[in-house]
């Protein structure tokens, strides 16, 4: 027999669910119609400022409201580890900086590092699951170490973007005309995609310290 406690629990999930929903989707809009306005891209005479926040504004946001907010923990504590670990494969798609590079669309001073980075931390999400499902021993290790790789490949993907980037801060932009990254439709990769995975990165972490602090 059904409790009042699970039918409330499950409205409660279901309402989370729909405010997340929502605020993709407003995210997504914001970036799609600033994106297409040019917002995002730099130039010789200056720095690219508005990329910066798009990629930090969100992850900090989600801090804050994380420290904040109890529904806002709540719901990300919810969240299945095992699914917020296993989306971090959809990371191969940086194979896409790769063949753009072949192209001769992106410099490879980024798309090498980035494109390879993406692609292995991607490889890697189903074999850490994997040992997530099964309890390996060490699954937590391999789990903090995947996430660290994680970042770290954003880390590295943005500084080398930046560097090569047609900006004040270009100082290794290649001469050759490539496509921009500040500009539809890859903009929408530092704007939304790598700041929705570094949240991803964020909350496994910190499911993962409560799991191991026995919380």
């Amino acid at each position: 027999m059904t409790s009042v406690s699970d039918i409330s629990a499950r409205q409660t999930a279901r309402q989370h669910r729909i405010i997340l929903a929502i605020v993709l989707l407003a995210w997504l809009v914001v970036v799609v119609i600033a994106g297409g306005r040019g917002v995002f891209e730099a130039g010789p005479a200056r720095p690219p400022l508005p990329v910066f926040i798009a990629v930090a504004l969100p992850p900090v946001l989600f801090a804050l409201l994380y420290r904040a907010s109890r529904h806002v923990r709540e719901f990300a504590l919810s969240l299945d580890l095992r699914l917020v670990t296993a989306m971090q494969a959809w990371r191969i798609g940086g194979t896409m900086f790769l063949v753009l590079y072949s192209f001769g669309m992106l410099p490879g001073l980024f798309a090498w590092p980035a494109g390879i980075g993406d692609v292995a931390v991607g490889l890697a999400a189903p074999f850490v699951l994997q040992a997530m499902n099964v309890e390996r021993r060490g699954w937590e290790r391999y789990l903090f170490w995947h996430n660290i790789a994680g970042l770290a490949d954003f880390a590295g993907a943005i500084a080398t973007g930046v560097l090569s980037s047609n900006s004040a801060i270009g100082f290794f932009a290649s001469a050759a005309p490539t496509v921009s990254m500040g500009l539809l439709p890859l903009s929408l990769i530092p704007t939304f995609a790598v700041p929705l995975w570094i949240i991803l990165h964020m909350i496994s972490l910190i499911r993962l310290r409560r799991i191991r602090a026995g919380i």
